[in-house]
């Protein structure tokens, strides 16, 4: 009986000591968990930052390399558009000079037409422009039939007069150059005057009585005298007209009708 006793306190004490040894083990693991799960709590609140800013940076970086393809696209798609504007805009102005030309070239062929004497189209290709000198080159020469002292005109009216021809090529005197002279009259009065060049992109009308009822914009026509020019052509427009208190003629300024500054063809008539 004694032994049964004893039997049965040791089983209970070896009952309890395992089950205070589960319940501490239990213990400890818990408190292990939850010291692993603060350390993972804040590791993450420590690194996340630097993980966002890592990821947002690699991913600035892959959106910059693609824009930068993309404006390499687009750059080059701009240098061939900017070709065909260019092929375009060049093509536009050969149209346009080349309907420009067409008109005036039919213009000087109307007059030319209107003209019972012949005449020669020619183009210019030099110009001789001084402070004393107002010279154009023309592509005819005596092959063509030039030859000195023919008229030169425009639809617009007179333009000079040939001083010297070669084989291909001549020498035009325009009307502003100080050494030309032409034989004019006023449309309206039919006064005679005398149409000098002053070296710029006036001329002067001289000998004009002082007596003479002259009005800017009159039409100036040449008078026919001295056989160069014939009679009828428009020469310019009166644009200044002084009287003087002293003196026999009046003093006036007259532009051109033609401009002068850019001819580009020229009708000379042949004789």
């Amino acid at each position: 009986m004694p032994n049964k006793g004893i039997k049965g306190k040791n089983n209970i004490i070896l009952v309890s000591a395992i089950l205070l040894f589960s319940l501490a083990l239990m213990t400890l693991n818990v408190k292990q968990e939850k010291g692993l799960s603060f350390l993972d709590s804040l590791a993450g609140v420590i690194l996340s930052p630097f993980q966002t800013f890592f990821t947002q940076s690699i991913q600035s970086v892959a959106d910059g390399i693609d824009h930068y393809f993309l404006l390499v696209d687009v750059a080059r798609e701009n240098d061939v558009l900017k070709l065909k504007v260019q092929h375009l805009i060049n093509e536009k102005n050969t149209l346009i000079e080349s309907l420009s030309r067409q008109q005036r070239l039919t213009k000087l062929t109307d007059f030319q037409e209107n003209w019972k004497k012949k005449a020669v189209v020619a183009s210019v290709i030099g110009l001789d422009s001084t402070q004393w000198s107002k010279v154009i080159f023309v592509n005819k020469g005596t092959q063509d039939g030039m030859q000195t002292h023919l008229a030169v005109v425009t639809d617009a009216g007179v333009v000079g007069q040939v001083i010297h021809a070669g084989p291909t090529t001549s020498k035009v005197l325009l009307i502003v150059d100080g050494r030309s002279a032409v034989d004019a009259l006023f449309q309206g009065s039919r006064i005679s005057g005398v149409v000098v060049g002053t070296g710029g992109d006036a001329c002067q009308l001289k000998f004009v009585p002082n007596t003479a009822e002259i009005k800017v914009g009159d039409p100036v026509l040449s008078s026919g005298l001295g056989g160069i020019f014939p009679k009828g052509l428009v020469i310019g427009n009166v644009s200044k007209v002084s009287r003087k208190k002293q003196g026999l003629f009046q003093d006036i300024t007259m532009v051109p009708s033609s401009d002068l500054s850019r001819l580009e063809e020229v009708l000379i008539l042949l004789p």
